[in-house]
């Protein structure tokens, strides 16, 4: 319930711009071509994307006429529902091995937040109990190398690395046999993000895969990629650049506290059909968090 009411106060920017303005256009409206045309134009300006606009206000106009309903108040319940189906009804776990160690592999761009969630990941883990490796395979820039050696050592958690320049795949490669030897259960691997130069960007991550994979053959047993919400629908286009090129398993949005455009996660669902693992809203530590899509639509919902 905690965790529940903090996300109800991160999301305040997101249910200023989605939730308020809907439940406005729903109580002050008869149902005609405006309502409609207002209703759209709202969710296209929250990052619903317009797939999943599209199939929400087709729901609703059928509801309203098969129902022969004329006043707008009497849809928001059914609104609240399909966003709720949306975003789905249970939390998507990470997928643990009980052979050797679980690796996962981190995508996205710069500045989306990759070194940090890999950090606080670390962190938490650790926390619960598990040993923890981090692989510095971002060697393209000696800062990417530093900041994860920060987070490292603030986690108390080691991490392999080599020299800036260096082969990605051989960092990754070095980390899972430290990683065996060493007993580790979780090793996290950063890369690069460089999406402006993304045909050699994918082509190094599965050269990464193929190299992991002569260690650990079902390696890496997650690929998450890492999204900035602020980004809108920048992000979305993201997304679908990396699911075309490497086996995306889940996503981690991060920067939700900042964000007026949370309807990017309706988006998501719908076009890309690859599940949210973990929102990030805030700075700290614990501001990383499980998605519960449950919770998060009662907080963005909230009246």
């Amino acid at each position: 319930m905690q965790w529940l009411s903090k996300l109800n106060d991160k999301l305040a920017k997101t249910r200023a711009f989605l939730t308020t303005p809907v439940s406005d256009l729903f109580k002050q409206n008869e149902i005609n071509d405006e309502f409609w045309e207002k209703l759209e134009e709202t969710l296209l300006q929250a990052d619903v994307g317009i797939i999943a606009t599209n199939e929400l206000v087709e729901k609703l106009q059928k509801h309203a006429m098969e129902n022969h309903l004329r006043e707008a108040s009497k849809l928001f319940d059914v609104f609240k529902n399909e966003v709720t189906e949306f975003l789905g009804k249970n939390p998507a776990p990470l997928k643990f091995t009980t052979d050797g160690p679980t690796v996962i592999l981190i995508v996205g761009v710069n500045g989306a937040g990759k070194t940090t969630t890999i950090g606080k990941l670390a962190s938490q883990f650790k926390e619960q109990g598990k040993k923890v490796m981090l692989a510095a395979a971002d060697t393209f820039r000696a800062a990417a190398i530093d900041q994860l050696g920060i987070w490292a050592e603030r986690a108390g958690v080691p991490m392999i690395k080599h020299k800036e320049g260096s082969d990605p795949a051989a960092v990754a490669f070095d980390a899972v046999v430290a990683g065996k030897a060493r007993n580790i259960d979780l090793i996290l691997i950063d890369t690069a993000g460089r999406l402006q130069t993304k045909t050699n960007l994918m082509e190094e991550l599965k050269k990464t895969k193929q190299v992991l994979q002569k260690e650990i053959p079902l390696a890496p047993h997650e690929t998450l990629l890492v999204l900035d919400a602020t980004a809108g629908q920048n992000a979305l286009s993201q997304a679908k650049l990396f699911k075309e090129a490497v086996d995306i398993t889940g996503i981690i949005l991060t920067k939700l506290d900042g964000s007026a455009k949370g309807g990017m996660l309706l988006a998501i669902r719908k076009e890309l059909n690859i599940p949210v693992k973990f929102i990030g809203v805030g700075e700290k530590i614990e501001d990383l968090q499980v998605f519960d899509p449950h919770a998060f639509s009662e907080a963005l919902l909230e009246e």
